[in-house]
């Protein structure tokens, strides 16, 4: 095989370095980024309002926004499931949390990590551990602590403390996409960030008026782990975002949940050997360990997809109506009484995530250039180039045989 060939090959391997269906990145809107303006509202005239705001509208709810609104909604129904599903194990005897999440990294390394191989051969997988291994088990390591922390937060602080320091994640975030990504944030964004968490206080108001919170045993200890925890999330977040920006999601996330299983398997061997022996493993408890594992597994397979076609903070911004979708939740399955405030506080959030990308498209943010690593090709080259010359070692000493023979 020429060398030629060998590049083609590689070249046309790293064009299809995703080869999992994903949603839309840049490369898909290209026809209709080129058309996104914001037109300015003129206010001049009835008419000519209504026509530079049909105008607004339609250049701001592009295929590549609603997409991202919609995945955001459905990793918030996500989490809402999940806390359902961790009360109905705790209120049947499972109470070992970092041995709940090990089950979700070990999903994600036995669907993701055999692709992973699959798309870059064992050397080329042996080279990824190799070269970025450290990187991926650093990510997974607050990944896991940060799930640890915000788990013991409920513990000792109470409920209104809880919902308002884990806003910490949203600036959090923030700041770490600025020192990774550069990104700059406008102030129409700010202003859509602070539309959002007035959203949140609404709820939060909401959980205290209809007499949701709790008292608190240790406040200051649940305070301190709940900021810990939320600035890791934020940290993680963007760190994510930094990486399937680069890498494909399959590597990224195949990693996480590889290095997952090795920082929370020791984790939970340490913290919770004993409490193993304690649970009742029966029916239910399965159960709902499988359907925690699945929300879990659909969370963490969206969540890369939402940073890569929006960002990590408009991620943190969606998810802030988790709390309304449990509301919901609870009126079904609980007979809970809703409040009128929960539902303005849902149209609150909404209307910030819109007037979050109102001036600034998502097509703006931080850039997006999935490659597979440059020795991985390295390796495949090698390894075409060596079965290449194998080949033609085996047309040679057929020819020499046929012309022994005569």
């Amino acid at each position: 095989m020429s060398s030629s060939l060998v590049d083609a090959k590689i070249d046309s391997k790293s064009v299809e370095a995703e080869g999992l269906p994903e949603l839309p990145s840049s490369s898909s809107f290209k026809g209709e980024e080129n058309k996104i303006s914001r037109t300015p509202i003129d206010y001049s005239s009835v008419k000519a309002f209504r026509t530079t705001l049909a105008t607004r509208l339609k250049t701001t709810f592009t295929r590549r926004f609603i997409y991202c609104l919609i995945a955001g909604q459905v990793i918030s129904w996500c989490i809402t499931g999940t806390n359902t599903l961790t009360t109905s194990l705790v209120n049947n005897g499972f109470n070992a949390p970092t041995t709940q999440s090990f089950f979700t990294y070990f999903a994600l390394f036995i669907v993701y990590t055999p692709y992973t191989i699959y798309r870059y051969g064992f050397k080329g997988w042996g080279q990824l551990l190799y070269k970025d291994g450290w990187k991926y088990a650093f990510l997974a390591a607050c990944d896991v602590e940060g799930n640890f922390l915000v788990v013991k937060a409920y513990q000792y602080t109470n409920l209104l403390s809880c919902m308002l320091l884990n806003a910490w994640a949203i600036p959090s975030c923030m700041f770490f996409s600025w020192l990774l990504m550069k990104v700059k944030f406008r102030w129409t964004q700010i202003a859509g960030i602070f539309v959002c968490i007035c959203g949140l206080g609404l709820l939060v108001a909401s959980d205290n008026l209809t007499g949701k919170d709790w008292e608190a045993s240790v406040m200051w200890k649940g305070d301190v782990y709940m900021i810990a925890g939320a600035t890791l999330y934020g940290f993680t977040n963007a760190c994510e975002e930094f990486l399937v920006r680069k890498r494909p999601l399959y590597e990224v996330v195949g990693q996480l949940g590889m290095w997952g299983v090795v920082v929370n398997g020791i984790q939970s061997s340490a913290l919770e050997h004993n409490t193993w022996f304690e649970i009742t493993w029966n029916g239910p408890v399965a159960g709902f360990l499988v359907a925690y594992t699945a929300c879990m597994f659909i969370l963490y397979t969206l969540a890369p997809l939402v940073y890569r076609s929006s960002s990590s903070v408009f991620y943190n911004l969606s998810i802030l109506t988790s709390n309304f979708f449990g509301l919901l939740i609870g009126i079904a399955l609980f007979g809970y009484t809703p409040y009128w405030l929960y539902f303005v506080a849902f149209v609150v959030i909404i209307v910030g995530l819109i007037g979050y990308f109102w001036f600034t498209p998502p097509e703006e943010e931080a850039a997006i250039d999935v490659t597979r690593p440059v020795y991985v090709n390295q390796v495949e080259s090698e390894s075409s180039e060596h079965i290449a010359g194998l080949a033609i070692g085996d047309l040679v000493k057929s020819q020499q045989q046929r012309e022994t023979a005569v």
